[in-house]
C-alpha cells in the first residue's frame, strides 16, 4: 500500500491469473528499458501559471472537446508533483517521457522565460534523477503558445524558428540531465487533426494548410535540432505515429486509397528524414489543392540532419477500402486525409473504446517500416496503450485487457528487435488518465485510474503487471 498527504494511492495485486507473454518469452534484455510516458496540456493543470496555448482556445469552442473539458484541473500534476514522482518510483520504471509545455517556460512563444516555469521542471528533472529514473523530454506535444498561433503558428516559417530558439533554451538550462530528448511528438496528429479535419487544436479545416502545417513543423524539427547540437545536447531525436495502412482488397481503386493515406501518414516525414524529399506519388495526389510551393529545396539538409533516435507511438493500424461506409474509430475518416479518394476505414474486433483495433502484429510493422527507411537509427516504442472501461470496484481497478494489451506488444517490440532491428526501449501510455484532446476525460488511457473530482490515484491491475515484470527482471 503507497499512500501520500497530497494524492491518496490505493494498490491492489493483479488479479488476472493470466499468463504473461513476457514471461513465456525469457528474461528481459538488460539493456531494455521500460518506462511511462505523459504529456503537458493532459496532466498538469495549473493553466494561471503558464502562457495560454492553442488546445485552451480550441477547448472554450462548444462541442470542440466532446464533454467540455479544460485544461484545470486536468491529473493537477503541477500541484501533485512529488506525489506522482513517488508513484513512478514505485512502479520501478527506468524512463519516464514528459513533454515540456512551451507556453508554461516562454508564455508568448518568444521573449523572457518564466521562472517558476521553468523552476517546476527543474523540480521534475530532478526529482527523477533522485529517483533513479531517466528524463526524456519532448519539447512540442501540440499546446503551441496562443501568442504564436496569433501570429500564423505552423502555417508561418517563423514559428519554426521561435521553436529553435526555445528548444536551444531548454537544452542550455537543463541539457546537463536530460537524459533524451526529442523535437515533436506525432505531427501527423497536430498537422492534419488540427488543420485539415479540424477536430484538434487549432481547429482549422483547410487541405492546403494542413500540407503546409506537416512541413513546416518538419522544419521546425530540423532548426531545433540545430539549435540544440550547437547548444550541446545529447541523444536528440523525433516521435512519430507511424500506422501500417493495410488495403481491404486487392481492387486498383483501393490500391490508390492505401498509397495515399500511407504518403500522407507514414512516408512523408520518413522521406523528409531520410532525405528523400516529398514523394513524388504524394506531390500528384494532393495536387488539386497544394502545389508545395512552400517547399525550400535549401530546407532538406536540415530536416534530414542525423537523428540519434526515433520514437514510434502505436496504437492501431488502418484497414481502408474505396467507397464509403466507416466503421467509427476516432481519426480514422477521410477528413483527415486531404485528396484521398473515397475510401472507408473499417477496423476489426476487438477494439478499444477509442473504436482502435487491438492488432499487436501492426507494432512489427510500423518498427520494420522505420528500420527500412532509417536502418542506422536507434528506435524506441515511445506509446503505446489501449483506452478501456474501467472502473473502480471495491477499491481497486481490474483492467484485463490492458494488461493483455502492454503484454503482447511489449513482446512484439521484444520480437522486433529478436529480428535485428536496434530497439532501445518501450514506454507505455499513459502513466495517469488524462484529458483526451478532444475525446476529454470520457478516455481512460492511464495505467493508474484518476479520480478527476478528488485527484485519487488508483494503481490498476496493468501498474502491479508492470511494477511486477520490472521487479522481476535479471539483475544488469
Amino acid at each position: 500500500h503507497v499512500s501520500h498527504t497530497s494524492a491518496t494511492i490505493v494498490s491492489m495485486g493483479n488479479r488476472s491469473g493470466r499468463m504473461s507473454v513476457i514471461s513465456e518469452a525469457g528474461d528481459l534484455p538488460t539493456d531494455f528499458r521500460i518506462g511511462v510516458a505523459t504529456s503537458s496540456w493532459q496532466i498538469e493543470g495549473d493553466s494561471a501559471g503558464r502562457g495560454r496555448s492553442i488546445w485552451d482556445d480550441f477547448a472554450e469552442i462548444p462541442g470542440a472537446i466532446v464533454d467540455g473539458s479544460t485544461a484545470d484541473p486536468a491529473c493537477d500534476h503541477v500541484r501533485l508533483l512529488e506525489a506522482d514522482l513517488d508513484l513512478l518510483a514505485w512502479l520501478g520504471v527506468d524512463a519516464y517521457r514528459f513533454s515540456i509545455s512551451w507556453p508554461r517556460v516562454q508564455p508568448d512563444g518568444s521573449g523572457p522565460l518564466s521562472a517558476p516555469g521553468m523552476d517546476f521542471y527543474e523540480r521534475l528533472i530532478d526529482g527523477l534523477l533522485a529517483r533513479g529514473i531517466s528524463p526524456m523530454a519532448t519539447l512540442y506535444h501540440w499546446d503551441l503558445p496562443s501568442t504564436l498561433h496569433a501570429d500564423g503558428g505552423w502555417l508561418s516559417r517563423t514559428t519554426t524558428e521561435h521553436f529553435a530558439s526555445y528548444a536551444r533554451d531548454m537544452v542550455e538550462r537543463f541539457g546537463d540531465r536530460v537524459d533524451a530528448w526529442a523535437t515533436l511528438n506525432e505531427p501527423w496528429v497536430a498537422a492534419y487533426l488540427g488543420y485539415a479535419a479540424g477536430i484538434h487544436a487549432p481547429g482549422i479545416k483547410d487541405p492546403e494548410s494542413s500540407v503546409r502545417a506537416a512541413y513546416n513543423l518538419m522544419l521546425g524539427h530540423g532548426r531545433a535540432l540545430e539549435a540544440m547540437r550547437t547548444a550541446g545536447a545529447r541523444n536528440c531525436g523525433i516521435v512519430l505515429n507511424l500506422v501500417p495502412v493495410i488495403p481491404e482488397d486487392d481492387s486498383p481503386a483501393t490500391s490508390q486509397v492505401a498509397r495515399h493515406i500511407d504518403g500522407l501518414h507514414n512516408r512523408f516525414f520518413l522521406d523528409l528524414l531520410s532525405g528523400n524529399g516529398i514523394p513524388a506519388d504524394l506531390r500528384e495526389s494532393c495536387s488539386a489543392f497544394t502545389d508545395f510551393g512552400f517547399v525550400d529545396e535549401n530546407d532538406a539538409a536540415l530536416i534530414s540532419a542525423p537523428i540519434d533516435w526515433l520514437g514510434e507511438n502505436y496504437y492501431t493500424v488502418s484497414r481502408v477500402a474505396a467507397g464509403s461506409g466507416s466503421v467509427a474509430a476516432v481519426g480514422q475518416d477521410a477528413a483527415v486525409y486531404p485528396g484521398t479518394p473515397a475510401c472507408r476505414f473499417a477496423p476489426r474486433e476487438p477494439r478499444t473504446t477509442m473504436g482502435w483495433e487491438i492488432y499487436p502484429d501492426g507494432l512489427f510493422l510500423a518498427l520494420k517500416m522505420a528500420h527500412d527507411a532509417l536502418p542506422k537509427v536507434p528506435l524506441w516504442v515511445t506509446e503505446n496503450g489501449a483506452a478501456c472501461a474501467d472502473e473502480v470496484v471495491a477499491g481497486a481497478v481490474d483492467d484485463p485487457v490492458r494488461v493483455d494489451y502492454l503484454d503482447q506488444h511489449m513482446g512484439v517490440t521484444l520480437a522486433a528487435r529478436d529480428a535485428g532491428m536496434d530497439i532501445r526501449g518501450y514506454l507505455a501510455w499513459s502513466l495517469l488518465d488524462n484529458i483526451e484532446w478532444g475525446e476529454g476525460l470520457t478516455q481512460r488511457f492511464g495505467i493508474v485510474h484518476v479520480d478527476h473530482e478528488t485527484q485519487v490515484r488508483t494503481p490498476k491491475a496493468s501498474a502491479h503487471w508492470l511494477r511486477a515484470l520490472l521487479a522481476g527482471r535479471p539483475t544488469p
